[in-house]
């Protein structure tokens, strides 16, 4: 049997652990985007690369430093800003979800408590259970920061799989401290679904005589990888639940090899292995901000996300081979550019592309911009095999300066060297 295991409001909970009077109170962790990150005034910036992986986001150390509560949300002029990355259920009872304006979770829970992100913590707790984990199933994936696959096979029969799971999620309480929702069945995306059900703080075992019952009146959007676009041809084809998919075998075969392995997944007919290891596969940056039309401001701050972006690479040891920046205007706009180039990564031909695709992308000049996001994937770190080797004397000349500059950020801040045209 395959085991899905998902903590419970994570980032709440993780506040609970280090404020236990949150217990049972309607809790809120807000977001918002960073702007600091563009004054000229900001001072020993660093990325914190604690317990990191591919599953864990980059983060700026400079900004998770703030006041605890409600004040880190407001402007100087006292605007509430920023959204909600996650609800305790006694906010949820009042409307409050994910992704929404904290403004308009005020209006819906004026008694709702926010709390500032806390991404250290965060760390060091999914990196605890991860450990835990290890020590008690023989093959553990971590899928996310709060979100982890086991597999049991030959490890515990699968009649005791209910007691085992039942007894994990209480040790996990008691040792880290996190509320854990555990579902298993035959397959990991089977179990998946079975965490959902079994949540909060449950857990659920389906059987593979139970499955046509269990997914029968299951919306097919909760199912993990069924996306809008499909969302919307099922929803064409009258595909409302789980189990009217099932019952569609021929039709949702006949879309495409994608829609076919769909099918698998949902009939719990394909499965894929547990990975115990992971590589980092992307890293980004991005900012939303008030509408700005300044295009020599843009630039700058592109600059300054590049520069950014290139010391959480150089801190990653590896080379991007694949570049897109993306830009969101007002009026719900947006454009997009992106390039793939395998060469030696520096700072200065890395902030070049990224300026470069900016120009290419920025095609609503006449719009205010909110947005900006670099995004980097495809890593390699043979740089004699993969790379081209065209200038390599000059290659890696910058090579050398840049790694001298990353030593200089590491010891002094991000912002101890910057780039005369950010000024």
């Amino acid at each position: 049997m395959k085991i899905h295991i998902d903590i419970d409001c994570f980032f709440v909970s993780a506040a609970r652990i280090k404020d236990p009077s949150l217990e049972h109170k309607a809790v809120a962790i807000g977001g918002r985007s960073d702007t600091k990150i563009f004054n000229n005034d900001a001072k020993k910036q660093t990325v914190n690369f604690e317990n990191s992986g591919s599953f864990v986001p980059t983060f700026y150390k400079a900004y998770e430093e703030s006041d605890d509560d409600l004040d880190a949300f407001k402007d100087d002029d006292g605007r509430v800003r920023g959204i909600l990355t996650t609800s305790s259920y006694e906010a949820r009872a009042y409307g409050v979800k994910t992704a929404m304006n904290i403004k308009d979770a005020l209006g819906l829970c004026p008694h709702l408590i926010i709390k500032a992100p806390n991404m250290s913590l965060y760390q060091k707790l999914s990196h605890e259970l991860h450990e835990f984990l290890q020590s008690r199933i023989p093959l553990v994936e971590q899928a996310s920061i709060d979100e982890f696959y086991g597999d049991l096979s030959g490890w515990v029969e699968d009649d005791e799989v209910e007691q085992f799971i039942d007894n994990l999620r209480h040790e996990i309480k008691r040792v880290i401290k996190l509320p854990v929702s555990i579902g298993a069945a035959k397959t990991r995306y089977i179990a998946k679904l079975a965490t959902t059900a079994a949540k909060p703080f449950g857990c659920k075992t389906i059987y593979p005589y139970e499955l046509d019952a269990f997914i029968q009146n299951i919306p097919v959007g909760e199912f993990a990888g069924i996306g809008r676009s499909m969302r919307e041809r099922l929803r064409s084809a009258q595909i409302h639940t789980l189990g009217d998919l099932k019952k569609r075998r021929g039709t949702v075969e006949s879309w495409s090899p994608y829609a076919k392995e769909l099918y698998k997944r949902v009939s719990g007919l394909a499965d894929a292995p547990i990975e115990t290891t992971h590589r980092r596969k992307s890293i980004g940056i991005s900012r939303t901000f008030d509408a700005l039309h300044d295009r020599a401001e843009l630039r700058r701050r592109v600059h300054i996300l590049a520069r950014h972006l290139s010391f959480a690479i150089l801190k990653l040891n590896v080379i991007p081979t694949v570049f897109h920046l993306s830009i969101s205007y007002e009026m719900s706009q947006s454009s997009h550019k992106n390039i793939s180039l395998a060469e030696i990564f520096t700072e200065k031909k890395f902030d070049s592309l990224c300026l470069s695709l900016f120009n290419e992308a920025d095609n609503q000049r006449r719009l205010h911009v909110i947005r900006l996001s670099i995004n980097c994937s495809s890593f390699t770190r043979d740089t004699k095999k993969e790379l081209s080797l065209i200038g390599f004397a000059d290659e890696q000349k910058m090579k050398r300066l840049t790694e001298n500059t990353q030593i200089l950020r590491e010891k002094y801040g991000i912002d101890a060297l910057k780039w005369g045209s950010e000024l």
